[in-house]
Formats: structure tokens, C-alpha cells, sequence
């Protein structure tokens, strides 16, 4: 066979030819991925606003007035003249008792007015005849002085027969137990054909006045304190008159539909509890606040001017206990932020220290911050709902492949 000879410059051309080939028939090298988008966050700016500062204190419902019917007189019950559990009028007649003896004292004491008054008018006759007989020496000076003496007697002993009628008189009418306030009577301790006696320790039923009504609420010495100090720097300011109002809540949360005033504040701390005790007035015209009843009343202490508060969603809690806060800087990187919060307000917090004008609190999406990471802040209105917040990013496709685009 014959062998095929060839250049060296002709083996060299051969080569690079198929070393281009080979390039050619290669796959292509893959794209670089895509840069993560930055996670959006929902936040909120810090503003000053004026908000009243409202504390819930426990008390209980207390009557404006309650009486204890007592006889004051001994005798048997005629009748029960109420309906135990209704409203009665002060004066109305509750018990009757029997008025026999009383009345015959009384008819008595009147017939010893009527043996003085006539007494008197004979004493009275006799002084004057002994005065013109005296003036002509008819008769003595001491038989005068006599006179004048069985006059005066006269005239204090009718001064005692009506003393003794209005008594008996009195007593007569002490047989009507009447109402001495207007209220509501609970029940009767005893029933007609009892005999009750003047001035006995139990009471033979007792009336309360519920409309109005006062809720006693307790305060501790220190708070209140801390509210005269926040009044005298004036950090706080004394709500308006007409704006000084109290809201009740029942036991089970609910509101009562009235309002009350406050009227007045102790002025001596209770030294086992430490506690300062409010009366708050509170009208009652449909009986729901009933004697006892727990509740809690919402007292206003004051108004803050220019207050910084946060929703409660966008403070957590270290290990520590501290309050934290994620703030959103200008370069749009998270940075915790440690908070000085003194109470709720609603669903808000108020901060005392740790925040300043402008700044913008992430309210939505914490879960998406990192300290340090950047994010979309997106601005939220104040007390948008939670529903607003914005959706989290979509995750790649199922059959995606890292280093590799989606399938169109």
C-alpha cells in the first residue's frame, strides 16, 4: 500500500481544524443566577399624636344610700304593706303595728292637756282677784305670792300634759314603719303576728338606692404617685371638665351603656393593700349594676401632647425580657432597636424611650427581617388590618433547577 504523505504545515492546519470543531459541538455554558429580591416589609412612621391616657382600675358596685327599717316601738305586726324586691317611696308605710295601746295613751295624754287647761284658767282668775285685792290691803302680800306661784304651777303643768300628748302621739304614730329613703327593699325578716321591739338589732328589712349607684375602685399609692408627678412636670395635662368621664366594664368584658363622673379620691392609703380607693358615680335607671357586682372602671388621667406609640404586632420580647423593635434605617437594612414601653393602649404600646420622630417600625412581615438584611419597606396607614399585608414572594417553579432558568 502506498502511504500518504503530507507537509508539516499541512498536519498543523488539520489540527486547529478539528480543535474547532470540537468547540463547536460543546454545550452552551450556563447563566449566572439572578440576585434574590429583597423580602417587602409593612412599616409604619413614627409620628407624635395626642392620645388620652386611660387606666382600668377593679372595683365593686356600692349603693348612694341604704337604710335599715327598725321599729321604734314595741308591738305586734298588723300587716306587710310592700312587695319584698320593689321600689319604694321614702314615707310609703312598710309594717303596721297595732296602734290599740298607743292610742289610748295618746287619748289619755290629751285629757290631762284639757284637766291643765282648766286648772290654769282657775289659777289664772284667782291671781287677778287676789292683785285688786291686794291694792286696797284686802288681803296680804303673801297670799299674792300664793297666787302668783299656783299660776306659774298651772302653766307648767300644761306645758308637760302636751309634751306627754306629743309624745304618746309620736309613738302612736311609730306603729306606720314607714321608708325613711326611696329604693329598693329586699326581703322581709319577719311576717304579721311577730313581735318586734323599740330599737331591736335586726332589722326587719333593708332599703337601697341603686339609681344613682358608686363603684369603689382601688388604685395603688404609687401610681398614683407617678400620675401627680407626670400632672406637676406637665407630661400629662388634666383632661377638660366635660371630658372627665368614666367607662365601666363588666366582669365578663362587656361595656355598660352610661358613663360616670369621678367624685372624689381618699385621702388615707389602706396600709394592708397599699391601695387608694376612687368613687366613681354611675347613673343606673335600668337596675343593671346591682350592689357587689365586680367591674372594672376606665378612668381618664390625662392627656399626652405629643406621645409616640407603636402597634403591640411590632414589638417582641428578648431573652432578657426586653422590649425590640425592627426599624427600618435609610439604607433599607433592619436594625433592632431596644424600647422603653410603659402600658398598652388599645393595641398599641406606648414608648417612653427608644424611638425617635420619622423613624419607620416594621408593623407586617417580621418574619421576613433580619437585623442587618435589606427590604422593601412599604408604607402602612395606622390601624390598617393585618389582611393588607403584602404577599410573600412566589416560590420558583416545581421543576426548576438551581443555576438554571424555568422552562418557558
Amino acid at each position: 500500500m502506498s502511504r500518504l504523505l503530507l507537509a508539516p504545515a499541512t498536519w498543523a492546519s488539520l489540527f486547529l481544524l478539528a480543535l474547532s470543531g470540537l468547540a463547536g459541538c460543546s454545550p452552551s455554558t450556563p447563566p449566572q443566577a439572578a440576585a434574590p429580591e429583597a423580602p417587602q416589609v409593612g412599616v409604619m412612621t413614627v409620628q407624635p399624636r395626642r392620645v388620652a391616657i386611660r387606666t382600668a382600675l377593679p372595683g365593686r358596685t356600692a349603693p348612694t344610700m341604704i337604710a335599715e327599717v327598725r321599729p321604734q316601738v314595741t308591738g305586734i305586726i298588723q300587716s306587710r304593706n310592700f312587695t319584698e324586691g320593689s321600689e319604694v317611696k321614702a314615707g310609703a308605710t312598710l309594717y303596721q303595728l297595732d296602734p290599740a295601746t298607743y292610742q289610748a295613751a295618746y287619748e289619755s295624754a290629751r285629757a290631762a292637756i284639757a284637766k291643765s287647761e282648766a286648772s290654769l284658767r282657775s289659777a289664772r282668775l284667782k291671781a287677778e282677784r287676789t292683785k285688786e285685792l291686794l291694792a286696797i290691803n284686802f288681803v296680804s302680800q303673801q297670799a299674792y305670792d300664793e297666787a302668783e306661784a299656783t299660776l306659774r304651777q298651772s302653766e307648767a303643768d300644761l306645758a308637760a300634759a302636751k309634751a306627754a300628748a306629743e309624745a304618746a302621739r309620736i309613738n302612736l304614730a311609730y306603729t306606720k314603719v314607714t321608708a325613711p329613703i326611696s329604693g329598693r327593699i329586699g326581703k322581709s325578716a319577719v311576717t304579721a303576728g311577730a313581735l318586734v321591739t323599740a330599737n331591736q338589732q335586726t332589722a326587719l328589712a333593708t332599703i337601697q338606692q341603686l339609681n344613682p349607684i358608686y363603684v369603689d375602685v382601688t388604685q395603688s399609692s404609687a401610681d398614683v404617685l407617678r400620675l401627680r408627678r407626670a400632672l406637676g412636670s406637665g407630661e400629662l395635662k388634666k383632661p377638660a371638665e366635660s371630658a372627665a368621664r368614666v367607662a365601666l366594664l363588666f366582669e365578663d368584658g362587656s361595656s355598660y351603656a352610661q358613663e360616670g363622673t369621678l367624685q372624689f379620691s381618699d385621702v388615707t392609703v389602706d396600709p394592708t393593700t397599699g391601695a387608694i380607693t376612687l368613687r366613681v358615680l354611675f347613673p343606673n335607671p335600668q337596675g343593671m349594676l346591682l350592689p357587689g357586682m365586680y367591674v372594672r372602671a376606665v378612668v381618664e388621667e390625662g392627656v399626652r401632647e405629643a406621645a409616640i406609640v407603636v402597634p403591640q404586632q411590632a414589638v417582641t420580647r428578648d431573652t432578657k425580657g426586653d422590649a425590640i423593635a425592627m426599624i427600618v434605617g435609610a439604607d433599607g437594612k433592619v436594625e433592632p432597636r431596644r424600647l422603653q414601653v410603659e402600658r398598652t393602649l388599645g393595641a398599641d404600646w406606648l414608648v417612653n424611650g427608644g424611638l425617635q420622630p420619622g423613624e419607620r417600625v416594621i408593623v407586617e412581615g417580621l418574619q421576613r427581617a433580619r437585623p442587618g438584611a435589606v427590604v422593601q419597606a412599604v408604607e402602612r396607614a395606622p390601624g390598617a388590618p393585618g389582611a393588607s399585608a403584602p404577599a410573600a414572594p412566589a416560590p420558583p417553579a416545581a421543576d426548576s433547577k438551581a443555576g438554571k432558568a424555568p422552562k418557558s
